[in-house]
């Protein structure tokens, strides 16, 4: 069958993100909106640290079998952002900074210790996603990036209104993001708008983008499972009290 012209395709790939993106989540109106306790906040830091980690170990993945040295040298950047040099870090280390922000030790939150198993099962299926499928199917995944902007902002404003721990520093990681995030989705895009030339491929790249959307919003489901009324923490699942460094400064949202 003929493909659908890009236009058309471009605005298909969207509407996943208008309907499936993680901003609709409960979790993260309660976080922005700052009815989230410090507990279910460090909890999401905690948890969300184990998919920051990830993201350079998937982009190294997709590389490693990348024949073409242009889309090698376009996407390897990525991976710089997340780790960053070895004296300055990049946005793993400026996550946790956010992690020392909200009182949790960030040794243990380095650890992994903690992580919710449905996290841990979540992440892990993106990166062998990316390693295993066609390449067209692992950029397509990438383009939540597409929608990430809006939740950025939100964050950063909700945070910032909320909590007494929010800050410039504590917030680096979302404001960097601002400016990483563009060119890593335009990229990504034209690459798909570009390589999905038939209607088969436009279809597995869609079924993709809405595979990482099911990725994010399940994340927030072990969350809000795990840490919202009535809480259920599963087996080693982040205990509430493990790596806590308790101050004023983190008691609760500002007032």
């Amino acid at each position: 069958m003929t493909a659908q012209p890009r236009e058309t395709f471009e605005a298909r790939l969207r509407a996943i993100g208008e309907t499936r993106y993680h901003d609709k989540h409960p979790f993260h109106s309660m976080l922005h909106g700052g009815q989230c306790t410090m507990t279910q906040v460090r909890a999401w830091v905690v948890n969300r640290y184990y998919y920051q980690s990830r993201i350079p170990m998937k982009d190294a993945a997709f590389l490693s079998r990348c024949t073409d040295p242009d889309l090698r040298r376009a996407w390897r950047s990525r991976i710089e952002d997340h780790d960053g040099g070895v004296a300055e870090g990049g946005g793993i280390r400026r996550w946790l900074k956010l992690a020392e922000a909200v009182g949790l030790d960030p040794v243990y939150v380095a650890s992994t210790e903690g992580v919710l198993p449905a996290t841990r099962f979540a992440v892990d299926a993106y990166v062998a996603f990316v390693r295993e499928k066609p390449m067209l199917e692992a950029v397509a995944a990438s383009l939540t990036e597409l929608f990430a902007p809006k939740i950025h902002s939100q964050r950063i404003a909700g945070l910032l209104e909320h909590y007494a721990f929010a800050d410039d520093a504590a917030l680096s990681y979302f404001r960097t993001r601002l400016n990483e995030a563009p060119k890593d989705v335009a990229f990504g895009l034209a690459y798909v708008l570009d390589h999905a030339d038939t209607l088969e491929k436009q279809d597995a790249a869609a079924a993709a983008l809405t595979f990482k959307t099911d990725v994010l919003w399940s994340q927030l489901d072990a969350l809000h499972s795990a840490y919202v009324t009535p809480a259920r923490i599963p087996p080693g699942g982040w205990d509430g009290e493990t790596g806590v460094r308790e101050s004023a400064q983190y008691q609760g949202a500002a007032q």
